[in-house]
């Protein structure tokens, strides 16, 4: 079985899997509860489940991007569990945990055809996302990048073939893409539930992270803002 963490959004959610099925699943869509909810939630599914940390097959974190504090701590978590057991971490790219996260819902709620692209965005401040394309087999088209949507945005993906933006970011594409066929899904949320499939293939193809030198992708520096007042009065 391998322990999967989810923290690059505003949602903080931990799964259990095994080849076949997902196990257990703790998730809280509040924002800002990782650093409390993240090791409850990581101490219940085991519990539950009467597993302990050193019997797992790996733990596995989504590395980013996504929220630098949130990333930083699901990747500290997984990291200590990982060292402290003697097991194996994975990181699995967030916009691809977002892709098989999303498929399934597309299928029930659109009419997607093989030519459809799909666009996972992530919030990054202002008007910036973080973003990938893939195509409808899963395969990356247009590397993680961290870009400012205009209504230019997506116009190099020319045809009739559908893009299916979604996830936290996707709610600044609506009313601004001018290019034809842009479907805004701002519903989806991120789960590591999502992190099965591709997971599984990391652990098969022995894709694994060193422990000690692994870091979140960020993708940008994390940026502070100066305090208005000087506490110190000078």
């Amino acid at each position: 079985m391998i322990l999967c963490i989810e923290t690059a959004t505003s949602v903080c959610s931990v799964a259990l899997c095994d080849r076949s099925r997902i196990i257990a699943l703790k998730e809280n869509a509040e924002g800002r509860s990782h650093a409390s909810l993240l090791t409850v939630f990581i101490e219940e599914i085991l519990k539950e489940q009467g597993i302990r940390t050193k019997d797992l097959e790996a733990v596995a974190v989504s590395k980013g991007p996504g929220s630098f504090t949130g990333l930083r701590i699901g990747v500290s978590v997984a990291k200590g569990i990982a060292y402290a057991s003697s097991v194996p971490l994975i990181g699995i790219d967030t916009t691809l945990s977002m892709l098989m996260g999303f498929l399934p819902v597309a299928k029930e709620k659109y009419s997607i055809t093989v030519d459809d692209l799909f666009c996972p965005l992530l919030d990054a401040r202002r008007m910036e996302v973080f973003y990938a394309i893939y195509n409808s087999a899963g395969k990356k088209i247009k590397e993680t990048t961290a870009e400012i949507i205009d209504g230019n945005s997506f116009g190099d993906y020319p045809g009739p073939s559908a893009i299916y933006v979604f996830g936290e970011g996707a709610a600044k594409c609506r009313d601004i893409i001018t290019r034809k066929n842009v479907i805004v899904d701002d519903e989806f949320k991120i789960s590591a539930s999502a992190m099965h499939i591709p997971v599984y293939e990391a652990f098969n193809n022995n894709h694994f992270e060193d422990v000690a030198y692994f870091e979140p992708f960020y993708l940008k520096d994390f940026l502070t803002t100066k305090p208005v007042k000087n506490i110190l009065g000078k």
